[in-house]
């Protein structure tokens, strides 16, 4: 499984252009992380909403991946974000977690911290609908 994802998470361009990494794989449950570079920030100097977004879209995506079988992908159908706080520190985190596995959706959810000096802020919250596609 981890290799799984983890091949699959170096093709994703996007993650490679935001400087994320995989932190942790496990059975429904992924971390990524990513700096807040400047070229990532919104016009007050905080991590831009997109990379928020994509952190959050990205960790709940490989969540749903990890209860899957070997011969699927998984693609976002849908997904709804709260943003909580502006995105301050050095990077953002992201949790991505399965609420409910099932064979054609499912039901996930991420929740994205921003680090600043060892402190963690809780800055979006998402939920969304991943569907399994056969290779």
């Amino acid at each position: 499984m981890k290799t799984r994802i983890s091949e699959s998470f170096a093709k994703q361009g996007m993650m490679a252009t935001l400087g994320a990494h995989l932190d942790t794989i496990e059975e429904g449950r992924v971390e990524i992380s990513a700096p807040i570079a400047p070229a990532f920030t919104q016009q007050q100097g905080h991590a831009h909403a997109a990379l928020s977004f994509a952190l959050g879209d990205t960790a709940a995506g490989y969540a749903a991946l990890t209860c899957t079988p070997p011969d699927h992908e998984v693609v976002t159908a849908e997904i709804k974000i709260n943003l909580l706080a502006p995105g301050r520190g050095t990077h953002l985190k992201a949790i991505g977690r399965v609420l409910k596995p099932g064979r054609r959706l499912i039901v996930v959810a991420a929740d994205v911290y921003a680090i600043s000096e060892g402190m963690e802020t809780h800055v979006a919250a998402l939920q969304g609908t991943i569907v399994p596609v056969p290779l």
